[in-house]
């Protein structure tokens, strides 16, 4: 079964995950935005979700995960929780 790593930040307005993205964008840290603004309880980790299976996390969110690019920030991405920002550091 797949598996991947990812970190997100997860806000609830389009608005904000856009201008956290362009902050990113401009070289800010990700995992210190995660941690002042994203409202999941990963926030305490900086956004890191740790090691999951695909099917673990809603389809929007998986499909990001397993198939984009890594290490890049992609969003927003909107789910039934808010809107994301998804950086996927590993997957097999």
């Amino acid at each position: 079964m797949p598996r991947a790593s990812a970190y997100h930040i997860l806000v609830k307005t389009k608005e904000e995950a856009e201008n956290l993205k362009q902050r990113l964008a401009r070289g800010a840290n990700f995992q210190q935005l995660a941690k002042k603004h994203s409202i999941c309880p990963s926030r305490k980790r900086g956004g890191d979700l740790g090691e999951f299976n695909r099917g673990d996390m809603v389809k929007a969110f998986d499909n990001v995960v397993f198939k984009k690019a890594l290490f890049e920030v992609h969003g927003p991405v909107k789910t039934k929780f808010g809107y994301h920002l998804i950086k996927t550091v590993y997957r097999t």
